[in-house]
């Protein structure tokens, strides 16, 4: 088994950008979206990035608000499982499109079929939480911030 150490503190060395982000990652409207939504796109995005350490926590925090073990073993296969609702469908899509084609824009037919189940606000909550589970994603990829045997 491959135990990561990781690099460095980053929390502790850079206290005050740490706080920012946690102030920033507080802000996103989980009233907005939804906890479970919300929850799914962080489990999403950190699963395109490969950040086991965001996997973890997110899959525990789902676990938590009673997802079936089954359906969250099915998010990186979203499109051929029956377990998502039309609007998870759109926000994962639209998680992915903005995830894997960070140098490429996002087309305007992913952004119109969003916008058909999605309000503006909505859209704008989801894209800053796709925008931090990003951030989080880099930072703990970046530093090897290991997952914790004990949850």
């Amino acid at each position: 088994m491959m135990k990561l150490t990781a690099r460095l503190s980053y929390f502790q060395l850079a206290p005050k950008a740490f706080q920012s982000l946690l102030g920033f990652s507080g802000a996103i409207r989980k009233d907005v979206l939804g906890a479970r939504l919300t929850d799914l796109v962080f489990l999403r995005v950190s699963q395109i990035n490969g950040c086991a350490y965001c996997i973890d926590m997110h899959w525990r925090d789902l676990l938590k608000q009673d997802a079936e073990p089954r359906h969250l073993n099915a998010v990186a296969g979203w499109r051929e499982a029956p377990f998502f609702s039309e609007r998870e469908r759109a926000a994962l899509n639209w998680a992915e499109a903005v995830t894997s084609r960070s140098h490429h824009a996002t087309n305007d037919g992913e952004f119109a079929r969003l916008r058909a189940i999605f309000s503006d606000e909505e859209i704008a909550e989801l894209g800053f939480a796709i925008a931090a589970i990003n951030a989080w994603n880099l930072l703990n990829l970046g530093f090897r911030n290991p997952v914790p045997e004990k949850a």
